[in-house]
């Protein structure tokens, strides 16, 4: 399987993964989490952190190099750091991160450090205690910021800050955050609104990229940073004399399908090849019934040869995916 890549229909290299390892949280974000809370999965319904590892083993060989590690909150899964260090340690990795909300995150940095994480992308909202338990139900705003810092003093870089931008709740502070990379060498990230599953977010307006970009402009010109091979579909831009970075992802105003490079791997075993798309191929069942590294190898190639050019939904009116960002993983 070595000389075999993910190429996709449209010409796409896949070399991408993110695994979502839990659908469990310790925060209930509104935009996330529906009024009436989904039942948990079960225990076994769950991937074991064994066959995720067996399943990457298979996917390195096919040519996957990144990987992101999500949720959920990925830190209350038991026995995460022995699983981040064994995946690590595996051949081919080139891009190891982890995506946290940052709530337990200050008592776990040596951990993580140890396990060989170096990368962190954190869910931040709001800079306002009251507005973050609105947001995410519970009142833990000073451990996400402590934790922050103290990834930030640990040496950890880059430190990704990821903002969903609501309409009505968060937009008062886009300059605010923004302020935030002149005085931390954090990458901000704004991230458009994006209708997945159940939440308790109406249909109301949407705070696009463009807006954005046109409200934080009071704080300079933002000079184009150019993206890396390994970037992800955020537009970089600095300010000038700013320690850090501005990100838009523009997942609905400008959507960034042409060169979407990624899988993902949801908690309960199903290889995704679209965020945006209920399609999924079975992991779990295979694992469990014996299959072959060929046979997983081919679940990455069926997957694959499904991935859809682009996604369904729009500015206007856009639809819905039904499956919970919470078990998906971001």
């Amino acid at each position: 399987m070595a000389d075999l890549k993910l190429i996709d229909p449209c010409n796409r290299h896949l070399n991408y993964l993110r695994i979502s390892i839990t659908d469990r949280c310790n925060l209930k974000c509104i935009y996330c989490v529906p009024r009436d809370q989904i039942a948990r999965l079960a225990h076994d319904e769950i991937l074991t952190y064994e066959e995720i590892l067996r399943f990457v083993r298979v996917g390195l060989t096919l040519g996957i190099s990144k990987i992101r590690i999500t949720g959920g909150e990925p830190l209350v899964r038991k026995g995460v750091y022995g699983f981040l260090t064994e995946l690590s340690r595996m051949a081919g990795i080139s891009d190891l991160s982890l995506t946290t909300n940052a709530v337990v995150l200050k008592d776990s940095l040596e951990k993580i450090r140890s396990a060989g994480i170096k990368r962190l992308n954190i869910s931040l909202d709001t800079l306002k205690r009251e507005k973050f338990k609105k947001i995410a139900g519970m009142d833990f705003f000073d451990q996400v910021w402590q934790g922050i810092q103290g990834a930030r003093e640990m040496g950890f870089h880059p430190i990704k800050l990821n903002i969903v931008a609501l309409n009505g709740v968060n937009d008062d502070e886009l300059i605010d955050m923004a302020q935030l990379s002149f005085d931390y060498p954090f990458h901000i990230r704004f991230i458009e609104y994006m209708p997945i599953g159940e939440s308790q977010m109406g249909n109301g307006p949407l705070l696009l990229a463009p807006e954005i970009k046109k409200r934080i402009s009071v704080l300079g010109n933002l000079i184009p940073v150019r993206n890396s091979a390994s970037d992800g579909p955020a537009q970089r831009y600095r300010f000038e004399g700013a320690l850090g970075e501005i990100g838009f992802i523009h997942a609905l105003s400008h959507h960034f399908c042409d060169r979407c490079n990624r899988l993902r791997l949801t908690a309960r075993g199903q290889l995704r090849p679209c965020l945006l798309s209920d399609r999924h191929e079975d992991v779990k069942g295979p694992l469990r019934s014996g299959c072959s590294d060929k046979e997983l190898a081919e679940i990455f190639f069926k997957a694959v040869r499904h991935k859809p050019s682009d996604h369904n939904l729009s500015v206007q009116g856009p639809s819905r995916v039904c499956g919970q960002m919470h078990s998906i993983g971001g």
